[in-house]
């Protein structure tokens, strides 16, 4: 959420952000209508009190009987006025915050101008493409005739975009996900193993709710939400609180299964498993001092390349543009393995400075060590990496003429030393 003084002091540059992400920008001329009222309710509210403080010690130095009564009746009427205005003034902050709300982050002064992924910018390509001397098959053909991948199973299950990993399919998915994260544990940050449900407000503080309600799955009996990244949890545990500066940065990481109503026009994005509505992902999230956050969206950017090298993959990176900025984010970097199967770069991570957008939807504060008043967080995050692409692209980079895929060897121990994965198992 917006500082709501930037947004009245200086609505220009909220304007030409939203012109920027191609959005109406006439949501801001609301909000200045709403909250100049909102402050002439609180200043009419505050007269109105005031005069009913001193009326009140007026009436208890009254003799007369009947004028003493004439002012009772004025203050009665006075306090349901009072009461009016204070319930209007209650709705219309309701309104203003969900209006607030609703505004996305302002883009970093480097994010480049577009209209939407086209219009990403390559900051670097890392690794060759690998030459086969045959054709290579996509995952969606590889897997089946592996044995590893079950569609029809999968839709027998859950419907359209579900799939059943079986054996070594099953069992490198768990591999990849049990060593991303002891790397993240390596690079400095903390495991946590949250829930994979949520209340609702913890989705508002992460900027979830309301923007993404239609993607996002609910308990129809209960304020319980399907998470659809770790990075919500991981905002919401420190939801209201106030850290202390020494405690800063905080870096966590976490695996969930995630849980997304992906609505996509049929086409290349619905082949294979490359879009799903439930999906595994190992996240990486920071908490950090407001001067601290560029330093820290770097250091994650490199955390995150270090687990697609490891994994001997041709990558590139990505700045992302207006267009294809997410709303919440501030600035975003994507990282692309190559998938020869697919014939195509495939997004595996995401790594974002959100600054303290989600701090101040969350109440996250901390005090700095010099008794100065407390200060909002910056908050970051990004995919360590997401599944199932990285999957993808292991089988698609690693295939073999005879249609085995060799295991990258960071991978095996956890594969129980096996090298290679064979049709016949």
């Amino acid at each position: 959420m917006l500082d709501m003084k930037l947004i009245r002091e200086t609505p220009e540059l909220v304007q030409e952000a939203l012109i920027k992400r191609h959005m109406d920008p006439s949501p801001v001329d609301e909000v200045l209508l709403l909250d100049e009222k909102r402050r002439q309710l609180i200043q009419d509210v505050e007269e109105m009190r005031a005069e009913r403080n001193a009326v009140s010690k007026e009436i208890g130095r009254m003799k007369g009987k009947d004028e003493r009564q004439a002012k009772i009746d004025a203050m009665r009427e006075l306090g349901d006025r009072i009461g009016a205005i204070d319930a209007e003034l209650q709705q219309v902050e309701v309104d203003l915050e969900a209006l607030v709300s609703e505004i996305p982050n302002i883009p970093d002064p480097d994010v480049p101008v577009g209209v939407d992924d086209s219009d990403n910018v390559v900051v670097r390509t890392v690794g060759e493409r690998p030459a086969f001397d045959f054709e290579p098959k996509p995952h969606w053909d590889l897997g089946p005739e592996l044995g590893i991948i079950d569609f029809e199973r999968g839709v027998k299950l859950a419907g359209s975009r579900f799939y059943v990993l079986s054996g070594a399919g099953a069992r490198l998915q768990r591999a990849l996900i049990f060593w991303m994260v002891d790397l993240h544990i390596r690079q400095g940050y903390l495991e946590k193993y949250p829930p994979f449900m949520v209340r609702g407000e913890i989705l508002y503080g992460s900027g979830q709710l309301p923007k993404f309600k239609d993607n996002l799955y609910k308990d129809h009996e209960e304020d319980l939400w399907m998470v659809p990244t770790a990075e919500v949890p991981l905002t919401g545990l420190h939801m209201g609180e106030i850290l202390e500066e020494d405690q800063l940065p905080l870096r966590y990481t976490a695996y969930t299964a995630c849980f997304r109503r992906e609505k996509v026009s049929a086409g290349r994005d619905v082949r294979g498993i490359k879009r799903g509505h439930q999906f595994d992902k190992v996240e990486m999230y920071t908490y950090c001092k407001p001067e601290n956050s560029p330093e820290e969206h770097e250091r994650m950017v490199r955390d995150a390349e270090e687990t697609v090298a490891l994994l001997g993959l041709p990558y590139r990176v990505l700045l992302q543009s207006t267009g294809d900025l997410g709303f919440g984010s501030h600035k975003t970097y994507d990282i692309e393995v190559w998938a020869p199967g697919c014939g195509e770069w495939l997004e595996i991570s995401s790594i974002s400075n959100v600054g303290d957008f989600q701090a101040r939807r969350s109440g996250m504060r901390y005090r700095p060590a010099e008794g100065k008043n407390t200060q909002f967080v910056h908050t970051l995050n990004g995919s360590g990496l997401g599944m199932p692409r990285t999957l993808i692209a292991v089988l698609e980079n690693y295939q073999q003429a005879d249609g085995s895929v060799v295991i990258p060897e960071v991978l095996r121990s956890l594969m129980g030393g096996e090298t290679v994965i064979r049709a016949d198992g």
